[in-house]
């Protein structure tokens, strides 16, 4: 079965209007529900206060000196009655009828609880509505002179009046519901495309990116935290695949000119002494031999490089000094520091590590052999050794050429060169930094450069000295 695919901004779309739909539609009906609720508390209270006012009014219609009843005036309330709904009959206090409005006029009465019957039954289609009636006794100064029996369509009735109110009402809510459905389309319309419209450009960056294409990136503001942050993210994957692009290529390019060069050379003097041109002597097999060496060193550097920055390095820790350690392999580089001129101090106390011990001397060889490599004659270097309870502290300066600020926070990158001559000249493929990096962090350590151009660099490695999970 294919899976039907609905736009982003069409489903907040009908979201928003969903939302109001459903709020709407419970709004309406909890109202409904509360309003009627009161509206027939309202018409029963109604119906009670209008029984008081008829009672009242023909009470008032009695004579006292002769006994009687203004019978003009009892007419005229029963007829205003009538037209509410109410059938009354008047009662002396013998019991004798003085006015009836089924007497008056029956065929209006009958056609008035009709009506109402069928109003209401349209209404409230359950309703066991039925005529009733209620006696009233008729008080004249305290004294009962009669009585008056009110008949309507119970248990309670709405007027004309009142159906159409509730009409109205319900227009109203209609009218509010269908505004509040366009107003959430357009607000939603709106609001899913400013949701949308960044994502879209992220998109769009995205498939350049997988076109092999890094260089797009996508600037649209958004006040949304997360959209914010995913085009952020993206940009960052951009820049970066554009920046490993580049290393790639620059690794090609360096991985080509250390193969060429050597395999130039043995080629050269293999062609040459098959040919006869060259006699097969000694010095000539040394020749190819140091280029061979040369090449085994790369791919040596290689292999290092895919050990240290696997997930699974193991590590072989033993508790040991890693100033006496130091100290060993710093005598080990006096003759060469001397040779170029170029004065090495140590300093630094006793601190035992828990470490692996080859790994931790590959770092440090790598820091020194950096600070031989790019101190001119006449330089110095410094190797300091600090600790605390919880970590070691080396720090390798030198007052060599430095590194640019625009190059200083890729030198830990594979293969990155800041100048490319450079190591070409000094030796090495241009990974001696990323081995150190991967294994200071496979300790769970840190490093820090600083440096600046023509007064130095100095490395700070920052290890735990006890075992870390």
């Amino acid at each position: 079965m294919k899976c039907v695919r609905i736009s982003l901004k069409t489903k907040l779309s009908l979201s928003y209007v969903a939302v109001v739909l459903l709020c709407i539609s419970l709004i309406s009906i909890f109202a409904n529900i509360s309003f009627e609720e009161h509206f027939k508390e309202y018409v029963i209270q109604n119906q009670e206060q209008r029984y008081k006012e008829i009672i009242a009014s023909i009470s008032r219609q009695y004579e006292e000196q002769n006994k009687s009843w203004r019978q003009e005036g009892i007419k005229n309330i029963g007829m205003s009655a009538l037209e509410q709904g109410l059938i009354i009959r008047v009662e002396n206090i013998d019991e004798q009828v003085v006015w009836d409005a089924r007497t008056y006029n029956n065929g209006e009465c009958e056609q008035i609880i009709a009506n109402i019957s069928k109003r209401m039954s349209e209404y409230y289609p359950n309703l066991e509505g039925k005529y009733i009636e209620k006696k009233f006794p008729i008080l004249h100064d305290e004294i009962e002179v009669g009585y008056v029996e009110i008949g309507h369509y119970g248990p309670f009735y709405f007027s004309e009046h009142d159906i159409m109110f509730i009409n109205d009402l319900n227009k109203v809510f209609m009218s509010i519901g269908i505004f509040s459905m366009f107003f959430a389309f357009v607000c939603g319309v709106v609001m899913s495309d400013r949701l949308t419209k960044p994502i879209s450009r992220v998109i769009e960056t995205a498939r350049m990116i997988s076109k092999g294409n890094f260089g797009g990136r996508s600037y649209e503001k958004s006040s949304t935290t997360e959209i914010t942050q995913l085009t952020s993210t993206i940009n960052d994957l951009a820049a970066t695949l554009e920046r490993q692009e580049n290393l790639r290529m620059r690794l090609t390019e360096d991985v080509a000119h250390e193969l060429r060069t050597p395999l130039a050379t043995v080629q050269s003097h293999m062609e040459a002494m098959i040919d006869g041109i060259w006699k097969l002597d000694i010095e000539r097999l040394k020749s190819c031999h140091d280029e061979i060496i040369r090449l085994n060193g790369l791919v040596g550097d290689l292999e290092r490089l895919a050990e240290f920055e696997s997930e699974n390095l193991i590590l072989n820790n033993t508790a040991f000094d890693i100033t006496s350690l130091v100290e060993r392999i710093v005598r080990n580089f006096e003759n060469d520091f001397m040779q170029k001129g170029i004065e090495i101090k140590f300093k630094g106390e006793s601190e035992t590590i828990f470490a692996d011990k080859d790994k931790i001397s590959q770092v440090i060889v790598n820091l020194l052999s950096n600070a031989l490599k790019y101190t001119p004659a006449g330089g110095k270097a410094y190797i300091h050794i600090l600790g605390n309870k919880e970590n070691i502290e080396l720090q390798v300066k030198d007052t060599g050429v430095g590194i640019s600020e625009e190059n200083l926070p890729y030198i830990f990158e594979r293969f990155y060169r800041v100048e490319k001559s450079r190591n070409r000249l000094t030796g090495g493929a241009g990974i001696g930094l990323t081995i150190t990096k991967a294994i200071v962090e496979a300790h769970k350590g840190m490093i820090r450069v600083s440096s600046e151009l023509g007064r130095g660099t100095e490395f700070i490695v920052t290890i735990p000295k006890s075992r870390q999970s």
